[in-house]
């Protein structure tokens, strides 16, 4: 049977009263992770090296 903590079903509905906000921090959120890899800022150096020529030729 499918159940929610208490937990869960508190940030559900905080999500569901700020949707804006939370909206705008996802949005922050992968900009700054395309920026990251265009620039190959700290997390894009964390990739395997595979995975940084992959990104590359994307960006």
């Amino acid at each position: 049977m499918f159940t929610i903590k208490l937990e869960e079903w508190n940030l559900l509905k905080w999500i569901s009263k700020n949707k804006k906000v939370f909206l705008l921090v996802v949005v922050v959120i992968i900009i700054a992770g395309i920026l990251d890899i265009k620039y190959e800022g700290v997390f894009y150096q964390l990739l395997p090296t595979s995975m940084q020529s992959f990104l590359s030729d994307l960006f």
